[in-house]
């Protein structure tokens, strides 16, 4: 695969007064392919925002390397092409945001056609331009409405419709599902993972909200406090966390926080231990809580079970309840690892054990 965005070592530092700096972005390495679907996740205020600005210089970086397309952009704080080579090195990138922000003053065909008022275009093939986009987005019937008129998930479609305007490589998409509703939600994401594989176009996909990075993603990057502490393939990362952070997000964690809480588990004995376990389903064809007693004689009962779809792979989760001293606990992980499934150790809570 061609690489399309590259990052090397960047840093976005903000001076609010002369006491307070504030690291935004502290030493990001990325690489994202053509034709990938790259989620940069992560809880509010961890940085992802600014960091995916980095990439048209809506916020040129403090430090570090920013190249698209195989051009050097900025390197060590400063911009190394000219305003009107920005400009067109910006059109090659599209832009959707949670807001949508378009102008309501004006019907959604002039809005799609506001992103090509600086070109070449004659005022017909402008038409003919927007009509097809329009289309593409299924909403060739709503040209003359506005955006007043239309659901969340409607202007959406027409921010999207807009943001590819200019024929651009790469779309940005910042937090866009998080105003909508699911159902909205699952139609904007149907629509992006179809453009992407339509049109070949690469979407850096911001967002905290992990259902969408589960259902069209196929690379994950976590980041924590202005840091990017794990990046990989989707599965990889999903399957075998390395990090806490990541293991809150991914496996149903929230999910089973929430039924070990209704449980009302008593404080547990040195001789129970509670597992989450996170597997392909695909990889794993045989009752894990069977297999444990059959082949180690370890008995164990379930707490929580789910299974999802990762990007159409049918990924499980599954807490249980373990008994058996040190040494047969360890033995089932031991065992668990040997069978391809990630393990973590939960308290009675559901927390992370430390």
């Amino acid at each position: 695969m061609t690489e399309i965005i590259s990052l090397k070592d960047v840093d976005v530092t903000f001076h609010q007064t002369k006491q307070k700096v504030v690291h935004a972005v502290q030493k990001v390495s990325l690489s994202i392919e053509k034709g990938d679907i790259f989620a940069i996740v992560g809880f509010s205020g961890a940085g992802k925002s600014t960091l995916v600005r980095t990439i048209n210089l809506l916020q040129v970086p403090t430090n570090g390397q920013v190249s698209v397309s195989g051009k050097c952009l900025s390197r060590s704080g400063r911009v190394l092409i000219g305003k009107k080579e920005l400009q067109q090195e910006r059109r090659q990138i599209g832009m959707i945001f949670q807001g949508f922000n378009l102008l309501n003053e004006t019907t959604v065909i002039e809005n799609v056609a506001f992103a090509l008022r600086h070109t070449k275009l004659r005022d017909d093939e402008i038409e003919q331009r927007c009509l097809e986009l329009l289309r593409l987005v299924g909403l060739q019937d709503k040209a003359e409405a506005y955006p007043s008129q239309l659901s969340g998930g409607q202007q959406q479609r027409v921010a999207i419709a807009r943001a590819l305007a200019n024929k651009p490589n790469i779309l940005i998409s910042d937090e866009a599902t998080s105003a909508l509703d699911p159902q909205n939600t699952e139609q904007i994401l149907k629509l992006l993972k179809r453009l992407n594989r339509e049109l070949g176009l690469t979407i850096v996909l911001i967002t905290h909200e992990m259902s969408a990075v589960k259902q069209i993603a196929n690379k994950v990057a976590v980041m924590q406090a202005g840091q990017l502490i794990e990046q990989g393939d989707l599965h990889q990362i999903f399957l075998h966390p390395k990090k806490e952070l990541t293991r809150q997000f991914v496996g149903g964690s929230s999910a089973a926080v929430s039924t070990l809480e209704t449980l009302h588990l008593a404080q547990l004995t040195s001789n129970e231990a509670i597992f989450q376990l996170v597997y392909n389903v695909k990889n794993v064809t045989q009752s894990i809580i069977v297999e444990l007693y059959r082949k180690l004689g370890i008995e164990a009962s379930m707490l929580y079970g789910n299974v999802e779809l990762l990007n159409d792979e049918p990924v499980g989760t599954l807490v249980i309840l373990v008994k058996g001293d040190y040494v047969q606990q360890t033995e089932a992980v031991k065992f668990l690892k040997a069978q391809n499934v990630d393990v973590s150790r939960l308290d009675e809570r559901g927390n992370l054990y430390d």
